[in-house]
């Protein structure tokens, strides 16, 4: 069916999708020091996935390679940010104390540290009630950050993008799912062993911080070959830049401009996005590929060409009209300039369907959103050198004539700063605790 024509009934035309759209123009040695600090002593997405990075069978098929890889821990970089996305994730926030300092921080991250140095490598923590369950790794990675409180508590200076996203149209967020000291992304082959990971450094938290908020994603199984698909059908996606490109460490990581403390690690936006599958559902297969701007097969452009090829945000068809409509989610989510680009690691997630089906028992998203057979959505993940001038300016962008908002809204927000690797002797954060 051309893009012109009346589609089946339950759907929309590109009449009445445009007209929405005009609507929205108008209104718009550390494990003696990880022992010590246990008793007190011491201290939707328009991007791609990154390659593989693990030997596989046939398309869709796991191997014993991909659950006995080990993903190295120290190094400059942090893991979880560069590496290939697992299949699993959970991403955790903790508020530490009321009351805490410097110390209990630095107490926590030498902790933590001692156990993700053992666990990403197939090795059960110095206090692991479960220690069958470390192995094997199934390329578990551990990545932590640090949101503005944890930076302050230190007397360090902050980057002034470490701080809650300024507040958009589209947003509907709940505390819920919101802001944190500290945060820990756990992601990994098997769920089972994400699952004892994320379990092992809860068991470090009495008497220094709580958990704020859990959310748990997936993505497609390990060994497979193509690309990640949202729950809306949507190829997620085609442009992220490439860790081997030159432009990958400008893109992502902090460098001189610091503070000198985050020098090698990288600024994180977390984003809960619902989907409202229910009414997504009615509508026809050509209106849904309008609204995103590229088909639903494989994530071409409208405009033409291979999925991995620029939009053509000027290409028009023989009657005139724009390929891609204005109202696409990816006219207004693709690059405009050299430096509104960064990292996308989604997840999708699908929970139970009720006021309490949700993490931690958090009420029920605004009625809008959560539809009455489905609580679905994306763990929007990104990673960037500067919050403020790659993330802000694509999200406000999004705000305006973007048609995909109607079926899409956030309903989670928060930004950290992820901190840089760490040699063997040192723990995550040293330079930040010196």
């Amino acid at each position: 069916m051309s893009e012109h024509q009346p589609t089946p009934a339950g759907g929309f035309s590109r009449r009445s999708v445009l007209g929405y759209g005009a609507a929205l123009v108008g209104g718009a040695g550390l494990g003696a020091v990880g022992q010590a600090a246990r008793t007190g002593g011491g201290a939707v997405a328009d991007g791609s996935t990154p390659g593989t990075g693990a030997s596989s069978g046939p398309a869709g098929t796991a191997t014993s390679a991909d659950f006995d890889r080990l993903e190295p821990f120290e190094g400059d970089h942090q893991h979880g940010v560069a590496s290939a996305p697992q299949a699993h994730a959970t991403v955790l926030a903790l508020d530490l104390l009321p009351g805490a300092g410097k110390e209990d921080l630095r107490r926590l991250l030498t902790v933590w540290t001692d156990d993700i140095r053992r666990l990403t490598q197939g090795r059960p923590t110095l206090s692991d009630p479960q220690p069958e369950l470390a192995t094997p790794a199934a390329g578990l990675t551990i990545t932590v950050g640090v949101g503005p409180r944890a930076v302050a508590l230190t007397g360090r200076p902050a980057p002034a993008w470490l701080r809650p996203l300024p507040a958009f149209a589209v947003d509907k967020l709940t505390p819920a799912y919101s802001d944190g000291d500290i945060l820990a992304q756990v992601c990994g082959d098997d769920p089972t062993v994400v699952a004892h990971a994320v379990r092992a450094l809860l068991i470090d938290l009495p008497g220094l911080a709580t958990l704020r908020w859990m959310q748990r994603g997936f993505r497609r199984p390990a060994g497979s070959a193509s690309t990640m698909r949202n729950l809306m059908g949507q190829v997620d996606g085609t442009i992220n830049p490439d860790p081997a490109s030159p432009d990958f460490a400008d893109l992502v990581w902090v460098g001189s401009e610091g503070p000198d403390w985050l020098v090698g690690g990288t600024g994180m936006v977390v984003r809960r996005i619902a989907m409202n599958l229910d009414v997504w559902d009615q509508l026809s297969r050509t209106d849904k590929e309008q609204v995103i701007g590229r088909t639903l097969a494989d994530g071409t452009p409208l405009s033409g060409g291979k999925p991995t090829d620029k939009v053509d945000l000027k290409a028009v068809d023989a009657s005139g009209l724009t390929k891609i409509p204005m109202f696409a989610h990816t006219r207004h989510a693709a690059a405009q300039g050299a430096r509104d680009r960064f990292l996308r690691r989604p997840y999708s997630y699908d929970e139970p369907v009720g006021p309490h089906g949700s993490v931690a028992a958090a009420p029920a998203p605004a009625t809008s959103v959560a539809g009455t057979t489905s609580n679905a959505g994306l763990l929007f993940i990104t990673f960037q050198r500067d919050v403020d001038e790659q993330f802000v300016p694509v999200q406000k962008r999004l705000e305006k004539p973007d048609l995909l908002n109607k079926w899409t809204t956030p309903i989670g927000s928060a930004v950290f700063a992820i901190l840089p690797g760490c040699r063997a002797g040192e723990i995550l954060g040293q330079a930040l605790l010196t």
